[in-house]
């Protein structure tokens, strides 16, 4: 006789299990929503900690939850891939999209998240230089005619990159080193109904993923802010498949001829930015300079070349 942790049928009867409450039912549905902490769930869902982080580790055993640590806060979500996901998101298909409890409950979250957000934007968070206008288009211009893949946003910021190609990557992660930011970017991707997009605090010149990990890199505004840009590069190109392609926007603050640059941050010029990207083997494909004040910006693509052709 077969038993049944032998088959596939186990891992769909823990599911099932692991629902069987409505509890667990509430906060799967939350956590198929971004990335929740046990404060933001037990806030919404009005039980007690204990007993919402007890239905989140039952949650967690069947495969339906990935836990991840940023610092002192644990953050929840449906897995973005795989069996789990597809087994949350199977479960939740059942219920009634509008369920009154569930309904209720993703009021609440909206207000909860909302106010946290608030709070943020309140703080002295630098929201570094605007973008000028005309970016974005041109943006989606390059990257259009070729499928983004599983994308990876260095120094994700506010999110604003993902929220602008996000919705046609099969899968996108943002890292940033500020925990501060990064519960801002959560916000905006919610609010976006973004929630196949993740971000995780990392540092960029460790990215914490293994070669050849994604098909596109996203780098907006951050090497004018960093202390080894070249380095940052580095490591774009490191995590970039073979034939995969990096967008990168930067100011270029040495074609000013005042001489200023972005406060804090060093000038940054054409030469530099060719030297970088052919020092981590990225070659250059497009390239546009569009007029900004005070300084003008770069918005350029690259890519890995595959191994033959780059022997070649």
């Amino acid at each position: 006789m077969i038993s049944t942790t032998q088959t596939s049928i186990q891992p769909v009867l823990e599911a099932f299990k692991a629902v069987a409450d409505p509890s667990r039912l509430r906060l799967l549905a939350l956590c198929a929503r971004g990335e929740l902490t046990v404060t933001e769930l037990t806030e919404v869902v009005g039980q007690s900690q204990p007993r919402v982080s007890r239905n989140l580790k039952l949650l967690c055993a069947a495969g339906l939850l990935d836990r991840f640590r940023e610092q002192n806060w644990v953050y929840y979500r449906i897995p973005l891939g795989g069996r789990g996901a597809e087994l949350a998101r199977g479960l939740l298909r059942l219920v009634r999209a509008d369920d009154p409890v569930l309904r209720l409950d993703r009021e609440r979250l909206e207000r909860v998240l909302a106010r946290r957000a608030a709070q943020l934007r309140g703080q002295a968070l630098d929201p570094g230089v605007p973008t000028p206008a005309g970016v974005d288009a041109r943006i989606i211009d390059l990257m259009a005619g070729e499928a983004l893949g599983e994308l990876l946003d260095i120094g994700t910021g506010t999110g604003r990159m993902l929220r602008l190609l996000g919705v046609d990557a099969s899968s996108a992660v943002g890292i940033d080193i500020s925990r501060e930011m990064l519960v801002l970017a959560r916000a905006n991707l919610h609010a976006a109904g973004l929630d196949h997009l993740s971000v995780r605090q990392g540092n960029m010149y460790q990215l914490r993923f293994a070669d050849g990990s994604f098909d596109t890199v996203t780098i907006d505004q951050v090497l004018h802010q960093a202390e080894q840009p070249a380095e940052v590069l580095r490591e774009a190109a490191r995590v970039l498949r073979p034939g995969g392609r990096l967008l990168l926007v930067e100011y270029l603050s040495a074609a000013d001829p005042a001489g200023r640059s972005p406060p804090g941050a060093a000038a940054i010029s054409l030469d530099q930015l060719a030297h970088w990207c052919a020092e981590a083997g990225l070659r250059r494909e497009a390239l546009d300079q569009l007029p900004a004040r005070p300084w003008p910006v770069v918005v350029s693509v690259a890519r890995r070349p595959h191994a033959d052709r780059a022997a070649a």
